[in-house]
């Protein structure tokens, strides 16, 4: 594409007189003094001020540019902050910086825009609250049936348990739920932890079920889609989704080998004390000193 640049260089003044007040020796481009009358000075701070209103109620007029997402006709979204359309063309901006960068897509491959929520990295967003996220996932297990520390594990590699999390394909929320996803599952906001749970549960659990059980099976759909699965007979030979299975995997397995190794402890205290008795009613006797 040929791109003509107009010269940026001033026209020459050198024949010209020099304005009243200023310099004729000094150099175009570079700062001279100039002398003003108080009179004159008075003025121009009245035209400052109204200067300053004027840019003001042009910020409240024209507000900033809000992030958004370009969702693409081969499934993806593209988060920018703001796009201009050149014909067949369209230049997506990376930044509000104008130095940021920009991304130029096709027109016709995009589909649609929509307004992008807030960027994890911009706003001080927590991680959902321990005692909430457990209540949520709890019942999430008793009412599909899947197991609680399998959900958690899944969340956790899904978005480190950040409800506000947003994936650069445009998945969101707690178990990462691409917008069509989320709209088949019936989840009506992907950042409510309890809806984004819910229904990330029940397609969890579909594809359980689909899989006779499989957790690494139905973990590799989860992550890279169950046509790949199919296609490729079990996990698919991506890097990111082996990643993905092995990190959920190693999550789920120190969760029960926790809970089996606590369970041991109880299991050994209640053992001993049904072999000795004196040490049964001197646990009995400290527990109710201490009440």
């Amino acid at each position: 594409m040929n791109v003509s640049f107009k010269s940026l260089r001033s026209p020459d003044l050198s024949s010209r007189a020099p304005s009243r007040g200023v310099s004729p020796r000094a150099p175009l481009g570079l700062p001279c003094l100039i002398r003003v009358s108080s009179r004159a000075e008075a003025a121009l701070r009245r035209r400052s001020r109204g200067t300053c209103f004027f840019f003001l109620a042009l910020c409240i007029t024209f507000p900033l540019h809000a992030a958004e997402f370009a969702n693409l006709r081969n499934g993806f979204s593209l988060r920018h902050e703001h796009h201009d359309t050149f014909g067949e063309k369209t230049r997506l901006y990376m930044s509000a910086d104008p130095a940021g960068g920009y991304v130029d897509v096709p027109t016709a491959e995009i589909e649609s825009f929509e307004p992008a929520p807030p960027d994890p990295q911009d706003v001080a967003l927590q991680p959902a609250k321990s005692q909430d996220l457990n209540s949520i996932v709890s019942a999430a297990s008793e009412q599909h049936q899947v197991d609680a520390d399998f959900i958690a594990s899944v969340i956790k590699a899904e978005s480190a348990n950040n409800p506000r999390a947003v994936s650069p394909k445009g998945a969101q929320g707690l178990m990462q739920l691409m917008p069509g996803t989320a709209s088949q599952l019936g989840v009506k906001n992907s950042f409510d932890p309890a809806d984004n749970v819910d229904g990330g549960v029940r397609y969890l659990r579909g594809l359980l079920m689909l899989y006779n059980n499989d957790m690494v099976k139905a973990l590799a759909a989860y992550n890279a889609g169950p046509q790949r699965v199919q296609q490729y007979k079990g996990v698919p030979p991506y890097r990111e989704t082996h990643a993905y299975v092995a990190r959920v995997i190693k999550d789920y397995n120190r969760k029960k080998l926790a809970e089996r190794k606590q369970q041991g402890k109880v299991h050994t205290i209640q053992d001993a004390q049904a072999k000795n008795p004196a040490l049964a009613e001197a646990n009995s006797n400290s527990t109710v000193g201490s009440e």
